[in-house]
């Protein structure tokens, strides 16, 4: 197959929907709600795909009531599947291999995701003193994704992601450090630490480099020209976060799919891996 699927740069690991046979439409269930317009169960395909693997409703996916689309990111797992794992054959034509094909795209979703950190991860020099093992793990990540449908589906995804984990919990450590010492905070600054409950939490201009803020619930609140410089934002959830005017330009392992829930302007600094989303304000906070 084309050398692009062996490449594990930012850029193969962002999703090519012309390049997808629509698996996120199909494998994914969603239930009605401010997300979605409608119910949809696990393998059944949403109404609005068409037969050319296209979404009937794309330019309209907001107004219509299906916001959730365009939030979701597979993170160039789709594009692979597709044309590296099943070799151009999609599941219309196969049906008997749909389920199978469907499964595979939720493991290789999370061997993606993992790519996606390592890969920054490499980029970190306050993490040199562990690249070594950052690229053997990503290597080692790369390679899995390279399995026959059936190896995919025996592989103990729980434990690699704990493995991954383990590095990039250091590597966060490393980087934070140096951040705190560049960036020489107030001693008055809050560290809200892992699984911080911040829904709808009002920190405006808030100073928050360096703050570990792995797993953070922040949804809805008002980040406003916060700082969030050297802040480890992983698994954050950040649905309708206002980041207008925030700095995330040298935020750590912040993904699409985070920048896509929130709401933001052209006045947000994002890191240059990550897209400014469509549905974004284009005027200053």
């Amino acid at each position: 197959m084309k050398d692009v699927f062996h490449d594990i740069s930012p850029h193969t690991l962002q999703a090519d929907c012309e390049s997808c046979f629509g698996l996120c439409c199909v494998a994914l269930p969603f239930a009605a709600s401010a997300d979605f317009a409608a119910d949809k169960d696990a393998g059944q395909p949403c109404p609005n795909l068409q037969s050319d693997f296209r979404c009937g409703i794309h330019n309209h996916l907001r107004p219509q009531g299906f916001k959730g689309c365009t939030v979701f990111d597979c993170f160039g797992a789709g594009q692979k599947v597709s044309q590296f794992t099943y070799k151009g054959r999609d599941w219309r034509k196969k049906p008997e291999a749909a389920k199978q094909m469907f499964d595979v795209f939720l493991v290789m979703r999370q061997l993606h995701e993992l790519l996606w950190y390592l890969n920054e991860a490499q980029t970190l020099q306050a993490a040199r003193q562990i690249h070594d093992k950052l690229r053997a793990a990503r290597d080692k990540t790369e390679a899995f994704t390279r399995l026959d449908p059936d190896s995919l589906l025996e592989l103990n995804t729980a434990t690699h992601r704990a493995e991954i984990n383990a590095l990039l919990l250091q590597t966060s450590e490393l980087v934070r450090d140096e951040a705190l010492r560049q960036y020489k905070p107030s001693r008055r600054r809050k560290n809200y630490g892992r699984g911080a409950d911040l829904i709808g939490a009002k920190l405006k201009g808030a100073d928050l480099r360096g703050v570990n803020l792995r797993g953070a619930y922040l949804i809805a609140a008002d980040l406003r020209d916060a700082d969030l410089r050297g802040a480890d934002l992983i698994g954050a959830d950040f649905r309708d976060t206002d980041l207008r005017g925030a700095n995330l330009s040298e935020s750590l392992f912040l993904t699409q799919f985070q920048i896509n829930a929130a709401s933001g302007d052209s006045s947000t600094k994002l890191p240059t891996s990550l897209t400014r989303p469509a549905h974004w304000s284009t005027s200053t906070s």
